[in-house]
């Protein structure tokens, strides 16, 4: 715990203009309770993580972009990498939720998902408008 319950008592002294060991033993609880519920078995996570990655990214962003699905060999031209680390970021990104997949004869076509395009959407929307 080191730093931190010194610190929660002199924030809760602040809030509650008394506070013993109690407060801070309850509020120390209530975070930890809140931990277990937001990151213990996070469906979230896997999303942003793979985000993490330029390339993922960048496939990402640029199907979300895109008015129709495109080939691996049309995103290649996106990302500076190997074929086969286009198609393994590609399949990370379909794991995630972020890209569906389908195959017509020898080319595999992906498009973005909802989720992508509501996400990139949301964070440009934050980023450019300021809302």
């Amino acid at each position: 715990m080191g730093e931190t319950q010194p610190r929660i008592q002199r924030l809760l002294a602040e809030k509650l203009d008394d506070c013993c060991e109690e407060d801070v033993e309850r509020r120390l609880d209530e975070l930890q309770s809140l931990a277990g519920e937001t990151f213990d078995d996070d469906p979230v996570r896997p999303v942003f993580a793979v985000l993490g990655n330029e390339t993922r990214y960048r496939l990402a962003r640029a199907l979300a972009a895109a008015d129709d699905d495109l080939c691996v060999c049309e995103l290649e031209s996106f990302v500076d990498v190997s074929e086969s680390a286009v198609s393994h970021a590609l399949s990370d990104l379909v794991d995630v939720g972020l890209l569906t997949r389908r195959k017509e004869g020898n080319w595999r076509y992906y498009s973005s998902t909802p989720l992508a395009e509501s996400l990139f959407d949301t964070a440009e929307r934050q980023v450019v408008d300021g809302e």
